[in-house]
């Protein structure tokens, strides 16, 4: 097993860091921290690796890492505070409180519609710089004047990046604050976590990479699930697919997702820097109800739409904002009705189980492949679990 790994984990929990030593004795990491919580204790703290390539600076206890769209966690937690203080009706007109959004048919949407990746409206239609992704109003504006790829509420696929300012919207029109700045005034604040992150932070942060980028080699995809992905990376590289335009546009610019226009800006849809442990305590705090009432996540988890996903292809399941267990939040059969959570790109994942008082957050910077199956994020979940007894 590699030394690399540093931290704390309880003993019940020893097969965590078996994995994640595991992952980095094969090669499968550059950097990576992962988090527990079970209750309010946090069973691990784990961090491992280099957190910059370039100049081989060492993954810290305060490195936060980009969580890509881990963060459309955070952007749905603010929405549904806001509804449940009274400001907007979840299943009310999003015309009521964002008139313009009716233009082309769209005036039968839903703020549930726009938590739930039905708005139908998955990609921009012309293409949106990173400068121009800074500016939230601008980009809920050209949202609102866009014709829908489908009526609101007929079927769902994945809002990539859209996502950030449709729901993102719901806060800045009813609080007065972009996602980032209300979080941080109402529940992140004593958290190492922050959506549109100070110069200081950009600094420290672990650099994302695609060198030597995990594919699924000897575990990967096979049979059915292989065709399926198959069909996914074609449209991921097909230009004029809804999968390309969704997930490609705006395009971070120069240095990617470390571009510091975009760490700044905080993109409400992936725009998030966080430590694993503060990921973690934020799902800590939903499960515990210290954001929203129990009875506000309850409804939140609902399953909102299940099936086929018109942008990522493969099945998919969400209620408001939060991904539920299927293809795209792959958990394990003892999760499947209970957890609660999301995915970002490159293998990220944070997670939440009210049944199990369980929160976690994996956050890597060796962007995985997961087109060809990276399984990272899905065995240190099935060890948590495992631990459970």
């Amino acid at each position: 097993m590699s030394s690399t790994v540093q931290g704390h984990c309880d003993p019940a929990f020893a097969a965590v860091r078996e994995v994640f030593e595991r992952h980095f004795a094969d090669g499968r990491e550059l950097g990576a921290a992962v988090a527990v919580y079970a209750g309010d204790r946090k069973v691990v703290d784990l961090w491992g690796g280099v957190a910059d390539h370039r100049t081989g600076r060492a993954w810290a206890a305060d490195t936060p890492c980009f969580g890509f769209s881990c963060t459309k966690a955070v952007t749905a937690a603010a929405a549904l505070l806001l509804a449940e203080r009274g400001a907007y009706e979840v299943d009310g007109p999003v015309t009521a409180w964002w008139p313009e959004f009716g233009e082309h048919g769209k005036d039968g949407a839903t703020a549930a519609h726009l938590l739930s990746h039905q708005a139908g409206l998955p990609a921009f239609d012309r293409p949106v710089s990173a400068k121009e992704a800074a500016d939230p109003k601008a980009l809920a504006d050209l949202l609102a004047a866009q014709k829908p790829e489908w009526a609101p509420g007929e079927t769902h696929g994945y809002h990539a990046l859209t996502y950030g300012w449709l729901a993102g919207e719901i806060v800045r029109r009813l609080s007065g604050r972009t996602v980032g700045a209300f979080a941080k005034e109402e529940f992140t604040g004593g958290l190492d976590m922050w959506v549109g992150a100070p110069d200081e932070v950009i600094a420290r942060a672990a650099k994302m990479t695609a060198k030597g980028r995990v594919s699924g080699g000897a575990d990967g995809p096979k049979s059915a699930a292989g065709d399926v992905l198959k069909r996914l990376a074609a449209a991921y590289t097909d230009p004029q697919s809804q999968t390309n335009r969704a997930l490609n546009n705006p395009h971070p610019g120069k240095g990617g997702y470390n571009n510091p226009v975009v760490l700044r800006a905080g993109w409400p849809s992936a725009g998030m820097l966080a430590t694993a442990p503060a990921f973690a305590g934020f799902y800590r705090d939903l499960v515990a109800g210290r954001i929203v009432r129990p009875d506000t996540l309850r409804e939140a988890v609902r399953r909102r739409v299940s099936g086929p996903d018109r942008t990522l292809i493969v099945d998919s399941s969400f209620g408001l904002g939060f991904m539920r267990p299927s293809q795209t939040f792959f958990v394990p059969k003892a999760a499947r009705e209970t957890a609660f959570g999301h995915t970002g790109a490159g293998g990220s994942i944070g997670l939440g189980d009210p049944d199990a008082g369980l929160a976690m957050a994996y956050l890597p910077n060796r962007m995985g492949e997961q087109l060809s199956g990276d399984l990272r994020a899905f065995r240190l979940t099935e060890a948590v679990y495992a631990s459970l007894g």
